[in-house]
């Protein structure tokens, strides 16, 4: 780690406080900064000494905004709600322990927790933020586990990198399927994602409690229509042209599977804005008592 350019004056656990200290006036140096969102609802604001910018709302720890050059590279739909009661719709949502439909409810629980602040830091002038979220009354209503997930948020330049650890603290196995339910701002008319010929696929627009096997054949993936998807063994790296004149690299680190959507006119309000291109693990995690899963997300943009 480079030495700190700045001081964080904080204890990130009792505190939700950020300054930065500039040493060298008319520099630009990497900040984190602690504020108040949408709803009132507490949101942590990581910038770069280049002048982008990410945003992360401790409910569901949802990533809502990603910045290059002052554009968004993300999209929060315009019926999202922030008010601590309901999934942020947007951005990077979590689905844990559960992708999809199952015996919990749908995606899980840990986009609709609260998650909790545990540091804050400067490394090689990259902003870095890591949170946490611990199993409680509320999950163990519908997941009866102890466990631990981490979720580091790093940004650079032209790159938004996350890492998400889950640690099983009980003294049972359990297992969980996961995604980062990724909405990228797009026109979906232009939009195209490559990378995915070859793959397995499990089409659930025909029917999506009995999905349809197939394979890939296409080198480039579009969205003419209402389009559910899921891509197995993935490349560990995708492209998307958005359809607005940005090229953004989705690479993966044990992110093993792939989930294209486009809801089309089940949510006429917005459809045309986004599409969303997810990292995903839908074959289940089986982790023993104290081991650890860790999976990689970069998101860059040419």
């Amino acid at each position: 780690m480079a030495a700190l350019s700045m001081t964080w004056s904080c204890s990130p656990l009792t505190s939700s406080k950020f300054r930065r200290v500039n040493r060298y006036p008319g520099m630009a140096f990497a900040s984190v900064k602690s504020t108040e969102g949408l709803g009132n609802l507490p949101k942590v604001v990581l910038t770069s000494p280049h002048g982008s910018e990410a945003e992360l709302y401790l409910y569901g720890a949802c990533v809502t905004s990603w910045k290059v050059d002052s554009k968004d590279l993300l999209f929060v739909r315009p019926d999202a709600v922030f008010n601590g009661q309901k999934p942020i719709s947007g951005g990077i949502p979590h689905c844990f322990p559960q992708f999809g439909p199952g015996p919990i409810q749908q995606h899980g629980f840990g986009r609709n927790m609260n998650w909790s602040l545990v540091s804050s830091e400067n490394v090689e002038e990259k902003p870095v933020v890591t949170v946490e979220l611990r199993d409680g009354p509320y999950s163990r209503a519908m997941w009866d586990y102890s466990f631990h997930a981490l979720y580091k948020i790093t940004l650079d330049k032209k790159t938004l990198s996350t890492e998400l650890t889950v640690t099983n603290t009980d003294n049972k196995p359990f297992s969980f399927t996961t995604a980062l339910h990724t909405y990228f701002r797009a026109s979906v008319t232009g939009a195209s994602v490559s990378g995915l010929k070859g793959c397995k696929t499990l089409n659930k627009v025909p029917d999506p409690t009995n999905p349809v096997e197939g394979k890939e054949e296409r080198d480039v993936v579009t969205f003419p229509g209402f389009v559910d998807c899921v891509y197995l063994d993935t490349p560990n790296e995708l492209q998307l042209d958005n359809g607005l004149g940005d090229k953004i690299s989705i690479k993966n680190i044990n992110w093993s599977d792939a989930v294209v959507w486009n809801p089309h006119l089940t949510m006429e309000q917005s459809y045309k804005n986004f599409v969303c291109v997810e990292n995903a693990k839908i074959g289940k995690v089986q982790l023993e008592p104290d081991q650890s899963w860790t999976a990689v997300q970069h998101l860059t943009v040419a």
